[in-house]
């Protein structure tokens, strides 16, 4: 082995090592803040209370089993999962880069020796890890027992997971988008308001997409939103998903595609804002 296959290695493990302590480090500190996730996991309870009486008062006053394709078993499966999902892709890079900007400490990140956004990025992994293992997985559990197995288990389940992870990239590009305005902003209190209220409306985390207007639907169909819970959880929920390969391939393509766009505009619109950075604090 050459000296210089030696030094790639060496620097891939390196690397490896350092990704691994940003996750480890993650779980612990969610390990270490559990009631924090039990307070989630009962407000996501109250949440989806209202969400069932809400849903079932719209199916008694349509007067019939199906709305729009979906009968109201399905349209609860779908909402209860999205709301497991959305706890398990959700990420606060906005509200900890304008705290890191006000308090000066962004500068301290930027020194790191790894770049911001995959330091950014591999920081909330552990999180991630956590969040799906007690909050989507009990949920999911619970779902499968009380429908008696509505929902098909077989390949889209691999399926599904390769799709959440094409989710949870593109969800942090957009993160990192909103949260490189925090450059030139401070405030981002409104903006990210803003940007959360259309993830979860165009997304279909809030309303499934199946209940938009046609002309509305055409267009969601094709913004990046779609990509990080209705892709995941359409993969999930179709009953004979492993065989439907070309629709299986459209939905994964649409959300490469968005990664790649998101990643490089991303990368871009940082790589020049960060240049202008202007700290309040430190």
């Amino acid at each position: 082995m050459s000296s210089n296959e030696t030094m790639t290695q060496g620097r891939k493990r390196r690397t490896n090592n350092r990704l691994w302590a940003l996750t480890r480090a993650g779980i612990m500190e969610s390990l270490q803040f559990r009631l924090g996730t039990f307070v989630t996991l009962f407000a996501n309870l109250i949440y989806l209370v209202l969400v069932y009486y809400l849903w079932k008062a719209i199916y008694d006053s349509a007067g019939t089993d199906v709305v729009n394709g979906m009968s109201f078993n399905d349209t609860m499966i779908y909402l209860i999962l999205a709301t497991a999902l959305f706890n398990f892709l959700e990420m606060f890079v906005v509200w900890d880069m304008s705290r890191a900007i006000q308090s000066g400490k962004i500068i301290l990140d930027l020194l790191k020796p790894m770049k911001y956004r995959r330091y950014t990025f591999w920081s909330y992994s552990g999180a991630h890890v956590m969040q799906f293992i007690l909050s989507f997985v009990p949920t999911f559990i619970v779902v499968m027992i009380v429908t008696g197995g509505a929902i098909h288990i077989g390949l889209n389940m691999i399926w599904f997971m390769i799709s959440v992870i094409f989710a949870l990239l593109v969800n942090f590009n957009i993160e990192m988008i909103v949260a490189t305005i925090c450059l030139y902003t401070e405030s981002t209190w409104g903006i990210n308001i803003v940007k959360e209220t259309i993830v979860l409306l165009l997304s279909g985390a809030s309303i499934p997409l199946a209940f938009f207007p046609d002309s509305l639907a055409r267009i969601v169909k094709y913004l990046p939103f779609r990509a990080v819970y209705d892709t995941p959880l359409s993969i999930l929920l179709q009953k004979n998903g492993s065989d439907e390969w070309l629709g299986l391939f459209s939905l994964w393509g649409q959300q490469i595609i968005w990664i790649v766009i998101l990643s490089v505009a991303g990368t871009l619109f940082w790589n020049h804002s960060v240049k202008k950075i202007t700290v309040n604090g430190g």
